[in-house]
């Protein structure tokens, strides 16, 4: 009888693993520990000393000899006095008119736009997109920008302040190779049940693109709310300035906002003054950027890395 001997199992080794899945040292988790506060302190720092001495008097910002870092007598005469002078106050309202007004109009001709570049064979398809990525390169220069806003009589108008920004190739480009990641199965289904184009961009496309819009829409959002640069060009009437105009002047140039009554003894120092315009001008992006954090990543790869 004879004995059959089977051959040795070879044994498997593992793959091995990504350089970036592998476990970090303890050196290497405490490096990253390091730098991350190094990195939070770095942005939380300047913000919790301009949030303080907004809120500080002017005793406790001369012991301080300037911007404060240990807490000392609060107060909210700063945001008091910024409220009751009315310019600052109607300068808010002017950034948050043109920055709703803005983004919307914004969002609606990206959407257009990008929607029709990407659906292969659509009209002009090709000359469209190639002109678009030449103004994205090569732009007209300050003074023909000034000659056309001024010929088209847009001069000292609130709508100098939008549509010479109102379209971004950059965001369109993202927004088109997001659309151009949707399934065209889907889309075809749709055509072939008798949706129309209108119908299938609202119903189907802007739904299944929450996560890029919302970081576009907030692009846009904040591009309005921090410009200042046209309400210098075309904008003559100082009622007409936008925060950021009013905070640049009160700022930068040291000067006190127009209109701004002395409260009496509870007047407070000039440069809690400027802190508090400041912190004036963040908290509306500070509000609303959390909501669309979520979607930053998703929506920014995925449009950047198809487009």
């Amino acid at each position: 009888m004879t004995t059959i001997i089977k051959p040795a199992a070879r044994r498997r080794t593992p793959p091995a693993r990504p350089v970036w899945e592998e476990e970090p040292s303890a050196i290497a988790k405490a490096g990253k520990v390091v730098l991350l506060s190094l990195v939070v302190l770095a942005v939380l720092g300047p913000l919790y000393t301009i949030v303080l001495t907004s809120l500080s008097s002017q005793a406790t910002i001369t012991q301080a000899g300037g911007l404060v870092i240990v807490p000392g007598e609060i107060t909210l005469d700063a945001y008091r006095q910024i409220i009751s002078g009315g310019v600052v106050t109607r300068a808010v309202l002017v950034s948050v008119g043109v920055t709703v007004v803005g983004t919307l109009l914004s969002m609606v001709v990206s959407v257009l736009c990008a929607y029709g570049l990407s659906r292969p064979g659509s009209f002009a398809h090709t000359p469209l997109l190639f002109t678009l990525l030449i103004t994205m390169f090569f732009s007209a220069g300050m003074i023909p920008s000034y000659l056309l806003v001024s010929g088209l009589g847009l001069i000292n108008s609130y709508w100098a302040l939008i549509l010479p920004t109102a379209v971004s190739v950059f965001n369109i480009i993202i927004l088109r190779g997001f659309f151009m990641g949707i399934d065209r199965g889907i889309l075809d289904s749709a055509r072939i049940d008798g949706a129309s184009e209108w119908r299938i961009l609202a119903q189907i496309v802007l739904p299944m693109s929450k996560a890029v819009t919302a970081v576009i829409a907030l692009f846009y959002g904040v591009g309005y709310w921090n410009a200042f640069f046209n309400a210098v060009l075309y904008i003559n009437d100082s009622a007409k300035n936008p925060l950021q105009v009013v905070l640049r002047s009160y700022v930068l140039q040291g000067v006190t906002v127009p209109g701004q009554i002395d409260v009496g003894q509870g007047a407070a120092a000039s440069l809690a003054l400027q802190m508090a315009v400041i912190v004036l001008a963040m908290v509306p992006i500070l509000l609303v950027y959390p909501f669309v954090q979520k979607h930053f990543t998703k929506g920014v790869m995925i449009g950047a890395v198809k487009g």
